[in-house]
Protein backbone atom coordinates (compact mmCIF):
# COMPACT_ATOMS: atom_id res chain seq x y z
CA UNK A 1 0.00 0.00 0.00
CA UNK A 2 1.33 3.66 -1.07
CA UNK A 3 2.60 5.86 1.73
CA UNK A 4 -0.23 8.67 2.65
CA UNK A 5 -1.33 11.42 4.88
CA UNK A 6 -4.18 13.44 5.28
CA UNK A 7 -4.47 17.36 6.82
CA UNK A 8 -7.41 18.68 8.83
CA UNK A 9 -7.99 22.57 7.33
CA UNK A 10 -10.61 24.19 8.37
CA UNK A 11 -12.59 27.90 7.89
CA UNK A 12 -10.37 30.73 9.77
CA UNK A 13 -12.62 33.62 8.12
CA UNK A 14 -15.70 31.97 7.39
CA UNK A 15 -16.96 33.92 3.83
CA UNK A 16 -13.61 33.77 2.51
CA UNK A 17 -12.65 30.23 3.65
CA UNK A 18 -16.45 28.77 2.58
CA UNK A 19 -16.42 30.47 -0.79
CA UNK A 20 -13.33 28.39 -1.91
CA UNK A 21 -15.11 25.00 -1.64
CA UNK A 22 -19.13 26.01 -1.45
CA UNK A 23 -19.36 29.30 -3.52
CA UNK A 24 -22.98 29.57 -2.58
CA UNK A 25 -22.84 28.94 1.09
CA UNK A 26 -20.20 31.75 0.96
CA UNK A 27 -22.69 34.31 0.24
CA UNK A 28 -24.86 33.60 3.35
CA UNK A 29 -23.96 35.91 6.86
CA UNK A 30 -21.11 34.80 8.66
CA UNK A 31 -23.32 34.22 12.01
CA UNK A 32 -25.00 31.59 10.01
CA UNK A 33 -22.42 29.80 8.17
CA UNK A 34 -21.12 29.50 11.53
CA UNK A 35 -24.23 28.45 12.82
CA UNK A 36 -24.29 25.72 9.99
CA UNK A 37 -20.72 24.81 10.99
CA UNK A 38 -22.48 23.07 13.98
CA UNK A 39 -24.54 20.58 12.16
CA UNK A 40 -22.38 20.10 9.10
CA UNK A 41 -20.29 16.73 8.59
CA UNK A 42 -16.77 16.81 8.15
CA UNK A 43 -15.47 17.62 3.83
CA UNK A 44 -14.06 16.06 1.60
CA UNK A 45 -11.69 18.69 -0.01
CA UNK A 46 -9.19 17.43 -2.73
CA UNK A 47 -6.55 14.97 -3.34
CA UNK A 48 -2.91 16.10 -2.73
CA UNK A 49 -0.75 14.93 -6.01
CA UNK A 50 3.34 14.93 -7.07
CA UNK A 51 4.88 15.27 -3.28
CA UNK A 52 8.18 13.33 -3.87
CA UNK A 53 11.59 12.50 -2.22
CA UNK A 54 14.47 14.33 -3.57
CA UNK A 55 16.47 11.38 -1.51
CA UNK A 56 14.94 8.44 -3.20
CA UNK A 57 12.20 9.55 -5.45
CA UNK A 58 9.22 8.06 -2.95
CA UNK A 59 6.01 9.83 -3.46
CA UNK A 60 3.07 9.91 -1.24
CA UNK A 61 -0.82 9.83 -1.91
CA UNK A 62 -2.38 12.47 0.36
CA UNK A 63 -5.87 14.41 0.95
CA UNK A 64 -7.31 17.41 2.23
CA UNK A 65 -10.07 17.22 4.64
CA UNK A 66 -12.04 19.85 6.80
CA UNK A 67 -13.81 20.59 10.09
CA UNK A 68 -16.34 22.81 9.94
CA UNK A 69 -15.77 24.67 12.91
CA UNK A 70 -14.14 28.15 12.46
CA UNK A 71 -11.92 29.11 15.54
CA UNK A 72 -14.91 31.33 17.05
CA UNK A 73 -16.28 28.16 17.71
CA UNK A 74 -13.85 26.04 18.57
CA UNK A 75 -13.25 28.65 21.44
CA UNK A 76 -16.79 28.84 22.18
CA UNK A 77 -18.52 25.30 21.69
CA UNK A 78 -17.60 22.89 24.86
CA UNK A 79 -14.26 21.32 24.26
CA UNK A 80 -15.95 17.81 24.20
CA UNK A 81 -18.19 18.65 20.91
CA UNK A 82 -15.42 20.50 19.59
CA UNK A 83 -13.34 16.85 20.18
CA UNK A 84 -16.16 15.13 18.43
CA UNK A 85 -15.80 16.91 15.04
CA UNK A 86 -12.10 17.18 14.85
CA UNK A 87 -12.78 13.19 15.27
CA UNK A 88 -15.35 12.85 12.84
CA UNK A 89 -13.26 14.37 10.12
CA UNK A 90 -9.82 12.17 11.33
CA UNK A 91 -12.53 9.26 11.06
CA UNK A 92 -12.76 10.56 7.16
CA UNK A 93 -9.17 10.72 6.84
CA UNK A 94 -8.92 7.07 7.94
CA UNK A 95 -11.42 5.75 5.68
CA UNK A 96 -9.48 7.31 2.74
CA UNK A 97 -6.61 5.45 3.29
CA UNK A 98 -4.29 8.07 4.95
CA UNK A 99 -1.51 6.43 7.49
CA UNK A 100 -0.87 9.52 9.11
CA UNK A 101 -2.92 12.96 10.32
CA UNK A 102 -1.84 16.53 10.65
CA UNK A 103 -3.83 18.97 12.78
CA UNK A 104 -4.09 22.71 11.22
CA UNK A 105 -4.48 25.73 12.58
CA UNK A 106 -6.83 25.57 15.92
CA UNK A 107 -7.31 21.21 15.78
CA UNK A 108 -4.03 21.49 16.87
CA UNK A 109 -4.19 23.84 19.74
CA UNK A 110 -8.52 23.17 21.11
CA UNK A 111 -8.22 21.82 24.29
CA UNK A 112 -4.46 19.34 24.94
CA UNK A 113 -2.93 19.84 21.62
CA UNK A 114 -4.08 16.63 20.14
CA UNK A 115 -3.88 13.90 22.33
CA UNK A 116 -7.42 13.38 23.01
CA UNK A 117 -7.61 13.40 19.52
CA UNK A 118 -4.75 10.93 18.77
CA UNK A 119 -6.78 8.97 21.55
CA UNK A 120 -9.35 8.19 19.32
CA UNK A 121 -8.29 7.32 15.98
CA UNK A 122 -6.38 4.22 14.77
CA UNK A 123 -3.56 6.67 13.03
CA UNK A 124 -0.80 8.58 14.57
CA UNK A 125 -1.70 12.14 14.73
CA UNK A 126 0.49 15.26 15.04
CA UNK A 127 0.33 19.06 15.25
CA UNK A 128 3.61 20.14 12.88
CA UNK A 129 4.35 22.38 15.69
CA UNK A 130 8.02 21.07 15.70
CA UNK A 131 8.62 22.05 12.22
CA UNK A 132 6.68 25.33 12.67
CA UNK A 133 9.17 26.15 14.78
CA UNK A 134 12.06 25.17 12.81
CA UNK A 135 11.00 27.13 9.91
CA UNK A 136 9.94 30.44 11.84
CA UNK A 137 14.07 30.49 12.71
CA UNK A 138 14.72 29.53 9.24
CA UNK A 139 12.42 32.28 7.97
CA UNK A 140 14.43 34.94 10.92
CA UNK A 141 17.99 33.90 10.12
CA UNK A 142 17.21 34.07 6.18
CA UNK A 143 15.57 37.63 6.77
CA UNK A 144 18.61 39.17 8.54
CA UNK A 145 21.20 38.03 5.93
CA UNK A 146 19.10 39.63 3.44
CA UNK A 147 18.59 42.82 5.47
CA UNK A 148 22.54 42.47 6.32
CA UNK A 149 21.01 42.70 9.92
CA UNK A 150 23.13 40.16 11.89
CA UNK A 151 20.94 38.57 14.47
CA UNK A 152 24.40 38.60 16.98
CA UNK A 153 23.80 42.47 16.74
CA UNK A 154 20.32 42.55 16.88
CA UNK A 155 17.20 42.16 19.50
CA UNK A 156 14.51 39.34 18.80
CA UNK A 157 11.61 39.55 20.68
CA UNK A 158 9.25 36.11 20.96
CA UNK A 159 5.29 37.10 21.29
CA UNK A 160 3.66 33.86 23.31
CA UNK A 161 7.14 32.62 24.51
CA UNK A 162 5.37 30.66 26.99
CA UNK A 163 3.29 28.53 24.53
CA UNK A 164 4.94 25.57 23.00
CA UNK A 165 5.85 26.59 19.91
CA UNK A 166 6.94 30.28 21.36
CA UNK A 167 9.31 28.74 24.07
CA UNK A 168 11.22 26.21 21.83
CA UNK A 169 11.78 29.20 19.23
CA UNK A 170 13.16 30.97 21.65
CA UNK A 171 15.43 28.49 22.63
CA UNK A 172 16.28 27.59 19.35
CA UNK A 173 17.61 31.57 18.03
CA UNK A 174 18.78 31.80 21.84
CA UNK A 175 22.78 31.03 20.31
CA UNK A 176 22.34 33.70 17.51
CA UNK A 177 20.98 36.64 18.83
CA UNK A 178 22.46 39.55 20.99
CA UNK A 179 19.10 40.01 23.22
CA UNK A 180 16.05 38.47 23.34
CA UNK A 181 12.76 39.66 25.06
CA UNK A 182 10.06 37.06 25.92
CA UNK A 183 6.60 38.34 26.11
CA UNK A 184 3.65 36.73 27.94
CA UNK A 185 1.45 36.85 30.63
CA UNK A 186 2.27 33.88 32.86
CA UNK A 187 4.78 34.91 34.41
CA UNK A 188 6.22 32.32 36.46
CA UNK A 189 6.48 30.32 33.20
CA UNK A 190 8.00 32.82 31.30
CA UNK A 191 10.81 32.61 34.22
CA UNK A 192 11.09 29.30 33.19
CA UNK A 193 11.50 29.47 29.32
CA UNK A 194 13.93 32.58 30.60
CA UNK A 195 16.25 29.86 31.86
CA UNK A 196 15.64 27.49 29.21
CA UNK A 197 16.83 30.23 27.01
CA UNK A 198 20.13 30.90 28.50
CA UNK A 199 21.19 27.03 28.86
CA UNK A 200 20.85 27.25 25.58
CA UNK A 201 23.49 30.37 25.20
CA UNK A 202 21.14 33.12 25.52
CA UNK A 203 23.13 35.93 26.69
CA UNK A 204 20.91 38.60 27.62
CA UNK A 205 17.40 37.79 28.49
CA UNK A 206 14.16 40.01 29.06
CA UNK A 207 10.44 38.59 30.30
CA UNK A 208 7.71 41.21 29.81
CA UNK A 209 3.78 41.07 30.06
CA UNK A 210 3.92 44.61 27.74
CA UNK A 211 3.78 44.68 24.56
CA UNK A 212 5.29 48.10 24.58
CA UNK A 213 8.59 46.37 25.00
CA UNK A 214 8.50 45.33 21.19
CA UNK A 215 9.73 48.71 20.32
CA UNK A 216 12.87 47.64 20.99
CA UNK A 217 12.98 44.51 18.93
CA UNK A 218 14.47 44.27 15.60
CA UNK A 219 12.86 40.80 15.13
CA UNK A 220 10.21 39.06 15.95
CA UNK A 221 8.08 36.02 16.11
CA UNK A 222 5.25 36.38 17.17
CA UNK A 223 2.89 32.87 17.61
CA UNK A 224 -0.07 32.61 20.11
CA UNK A 225 -3.85 31.20 20.30
CA UNK A 226 -5.47 34.57 20.19
CA UNK A 227 -8.57 35.18 18.01
CA UNK A 228 -7.93 39.00 17.22
CA UNK A 229 -5.04 40.79 16.14
CA UNK A 230 -2.60 41.93 18.70
CA UNK A 231 0.44 43.43 16.86
CA UNK A 232 -0.50 46.91 15.77
CA UNK A 233 1.37 49.88 14.20
CA UNK A 234 2.20 51.64 17.20
CA UNK A 235 4.23 48.52 18.63
CA UNK A 236 6.81 48.42 16.64
CA UNK A 237 10.17 50.20 15.52
CA UNK A 238 11.56 51.22 12.57
CA UNK A 239 12.38 48.91 10.09
CA UNK A 240 11.31 45.61 12.36
CA UNK A 241 10.90 42.36 10.84
CA UNK A 242 7.89 40.12 11.89
CA UNK A 243 7.46 36.37 11.52
CA UNK A 244 3.99 35.38 11.84
CA UNK A 245 3.14 31.70 12.75
CA UNK A 246 -0.11 32.37 14.26
CA UNK A 247 -3.38 31.52 12.35
CA UNK A 248 -5.46 33.69 12.84
CA UNK A 249 -2.64 36.27 12.33
CA UNK A 250 -1.29 38.17 15.58
CA UNK A 251 -0.67 40.87 13.21
CA UNK A 252 -2.58 43.89 12.03
CA UNK A 253 -3.79 44.69 8.39
CA UNK A 254 -3.55 48.07 10.21
CA UNK A 255 0.85 47.45 10.28
CA UNK A 256 0.44 46.43 6.52
CA UNK A 257 -1.34 49.47 5.76
CA UNK A 258 0.53 52.04 7.66
CA UNK A 259 4.10 51.04 7.91
CA UNK A 260 5.90 50.47 4.92
CA UNK A 261 9.01 50.41 6.89
CA UNK A 262 8.18 47.10 8.63
CA UNK A 263 8.29 43.64 6.95
CA UNK A 264 5.50 40.86 7.94
CA UNK A 265 6.39 37.81 6.85
CA UNK A 266 3.97 34.83 6.81
CA UNK A 267 5.66 31.71 9.20
CA UNK A 268 6.04 28.84 7.38
CA UNK A 269 5.81 28.49 4.43
CA UNK A 270 7.48 25.68 2.98
CA UNK A 271 8.21 24.77 -0.53
CA UNK A 272 7.44 20.92 -1.30
CA UNK A 273 9.58 18.24 -2.80
CA UNK A 274 8.34 16.94 -6.40
CA UNK A 275 5.69 18.01 -9.03
CA UNK A 276 2.80 19.06 -6.23
CA UNK A 277 -0.52 19.66 -6.64
CA UNK A 278 -3.08 20.67 -3.94
CA UNK A 279 -6.16 20.73 -6.36
CA UNK A 280 -7.48 23.37 -3.72
CA UNK A 281 -6.18 26.61 -3.24
CA UNK A 282 -5.84 28.07 0.50
CA UNK A 283 -4.33 31.11 -0.37
CA UNK A 284 -0.21 29.92 -0.97
CA UNK A 285 1.22 29.90 -4.53
CA UNK A 286 2.14 26.58 -6.30
CA UNK A 287 4.22 24.05 -4.51
CA UNK A 288 3.85 26.19 -1.12
CA UNK A 289 2.56 24.86 2.02
CA UNK A 290 2.45 25.62 5.62
CA UNK A 291 5.04 24.18 7.65
CA UNK A 292 2.28 21.84 9.58
CA UNK A 293 1.36 20.71 6.46
CA UNK A 294 4.72 20.12 5.23
CA UNK A 295 5.43 17.80 8.74
CA UNK A 296 3.26 15.81 8.31
CA UNK A 297 4.36 15.04 4.54
CA UNK A 298 7.75 14.62 5.93
CA UNK A 299 7.21 12.14 8.07
CA UNK A 300 4.72 10.01 5.62
CA UNK A 301 8.09 10.49 3.05
CA UNK A 302 10.26 8.77 5.97
CA UNK A 303 7.89 6.04 6.88
CA UNK A 304 8.06 7.70 10.37
CA UNK A 305 4.46 6.87 11.35
CA UNK A 306 4.54 7.99 14.65
CA UNK A 307 2.10 10.93 16.30
CA UNK A 308 5.28 13.02 16.19
CA UNK A 309 4.01 16.32 17.77
CA UNK A 310 1.31 16.31 20.53
CA UNK A 311 0.24 18.14 22.97
CA UNK A 312 1.32 21.57 24.51
CA UNK A 313 4.91 20.75 25.21
CA UNK A 314 7.53 20.59 22.28
CA UNK A 315 11.24 19.48 22.73
CA UNK A 316 14.35 21.05 21.25
CA UNK A 317 15.02 17.81 19.72
CA UNK A 318 11.76 16.84 18.42
CA UNK A 319 12.41 20.12 16.29
CA UNK A 320 16.10 19.18 15.18
CA UNK A 321 14.83 15.81 13.98
CA UNK A 322 12.28 16.86 12.34
CA UNK A 323 14.19 19.38 10.59
CA UNK A 324 17.00 16.92 9.52
CA UNK A 325 14.04 14.90 8.09
CA UNK A 326 12.50 17.48 6.22
CA UNK A 327 15.53 18.50 4.67
CA UNK A 328 16.73 15.51 3.67
CA UNK A 329 13.90 14.81 1.64
CA UNK A 330 13.81 18.16 0.09
CA UNK A 331 11.84 20.54 2.02
CA UNK A 332 12.81 24.11 2.14
CA UNK A 333 12.15 27.98 3.44
CA UNK A 334 9.30 28.71 0.13
CA UNK A 335 10.46 32.31 0.35
CA UNK A 336 8.62 35.03 1.84
CA UNK A 337 4.81 36.15 1.60
CA UNK A 338 3.37 39.22 3.29
CA UNK A 339 -0.61 39.13 4.03
CA UNK A 340 -0.78 36.78 0.91
CA UNK A 341 1.26 38.44 -1.29
CA UNK A 342 4.91 38.26 -2.27
CA UNK A 343 7.54 40.07 -0.85
CA UNK A 344 9.06 42.24 -3.55
CA UNK A 345 13.03 43.00 -3.80
CA UNK A 346 11.90 46.45 -3.62
CA UNK A 347 10.25 45.79 -0.04
CA UNK A 348 13.45 44.21 1.25
CA UNK A 349 15.56 47.40 0.17
CA UNK A 350 12.91 49.46 1.45
CA UNK A 351 13.30 47.95 5.28
CA UNK A 352 16.64 47.49 4.71
CA UNK A 353 16.90 51.75 4.95
CA UNK A 354 14.47 52.25 7.34
CA UNK A 355 16.87 49.53 9.99
CA UNK A 356 19.72 52.04 9.20
CA UNK A 357 18.18 54.95 9.54
CA UNK A 358 16.80 53.47 12.61
CA UNK A 359 20.16 52.27 13.85
CA UNK A 360 21.85 56.02 12.86
CA UNK A 361 19.20 57.52 14.81
CA UNK A 362 21.28 55.63 18.07
CA UNK A 363 18.24 54.46 19.27
CA UNK A 364 14.81 52.56 18.69
CA UNK A 365 12.49 54.98 17.35
CA UNK A 366 8.88 54.79 18.41
CA UNK A 367 6.04 55.14 16.06
CA UNK A 368 3.59 57.23 16.97
CA UNK A 369 0.37 56.78 15.33
CA UNK A 370 -1.75 59.76 13.69
CA UNK A 371 -5.08 58.73 15.47
CA UNK A 372 -3.55 58.69 18.97
CA UNK A 373 -5.08 55.33 19.39
CA UNK A 374 -4.66 54.08 22.44
CA UNK A 375 -4.29 50.35 22.57
CA UNK A 376 -4.99 47.65 25.72
CA UNK A 377 -2.81 44.73 26.27
CA UNK A 378 -4.37 41.50 24.85
CA UNK A 379 -4.42 38.23 26.21
CA UNK A 380 -1.38 36.09 25.16
CA UNK A 381 0.11 32.83 25.74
Amino acid sequence: MQDSFAFIIHPLNPKRDVSRKYPALGKLPAWLIEFLSIFYPPVFISEIEGVRSVENGRSLQGWFVACPLTPNMMLRLPTPLVYRKIVQTGKLAEKLGAKILGLGAFTSVVGDGGISIAKQLSIPVTTGDSYTVAQAAHAVREAAVLLDKPLAQSTVAIVGATGAIGSVCAQLLAPDCGKMILIGRRVEKLAEVATAVRHQGGQEVIVSANMDDLAQAHFIITVTSAVDTIIEPQHLRHGAVVCDVSRPRDVSKQVAEQRPDILVIEGGMVEIPGPVNFNFDFGFPPKMAYACMAETMALALDKTYVSFTLGKDIKLSQVQTIDTIAQRHGFKLGGFRSFEQAVSSNKIAFVKAAQLSDQNAGAAVPYINPNNHISVDPVII
